[in-house]
């Protein structure tokens, strides 16, 4: 079930980040995912809309959207591979006509997830929004794919 989250899911919310960081961004050190939580957590979550799959009254996998443009999407490591996350884009593009994305270079499961939903390469970015050198990727869905 996909609802609207609200600030009072925000601490599920950002232990989950945490999980699915440390499980799919091997190229950030621990530092870095320390120095991110707060931001999500007091910032982030504050300027994007939310929604989050809910499984059995667990919240597993969550997005975070700004007007034209998917911010972030998270799912629980122990569901990953399960659909969620084509279910959280499907519904940012179908629903919230969003038709863009972001994503770390280094998250190959991450650029091959969207290109496999048919979202095309459109520009990159040599720093992370924090002027690191995470490169990011800019797609686009592709309404010919």
């Amino acid at each position: 079930m996909l609802k609207r989250a609200t600030q009072d899911d925000f601490s599920i919310l950002i232990d989950l980040w945490e999980q699915s960081v440390c499980a799919t961004h091997d190229f950030l050190p621990e530092h870095e995912i320390i120095k991110l939580k707060p931001l999500i957590l007091n910032e982030y979550f504050h300027h994007v809309v939310l929604h989050k799959y809910i499984q059995n009254n667990q919240i597993i996998g969550f997005i975070g959207t700004s007007q034209d443009n998917i911010e972030m999407l998270f799912i629980h490591p122990n569901f990953r591979g399960q659909g969620v996350g084509k279910v959280l884009t499907h519904f940012a593009l179908e629903t919230l006509n969003i038709q863009k994305v972001d994503v770390n270079e280094q998250n190959t499961q991450a650029v091959g997830f969207y290109k496999n939903l048919g979202f095309k390469l459109t520009s990159r970015s040599a720093l992370d929004g924090q002027g690191q050198p995470y490169p990011i990727l800019h797609l686009q869905f592709n309404t010919n794919a």
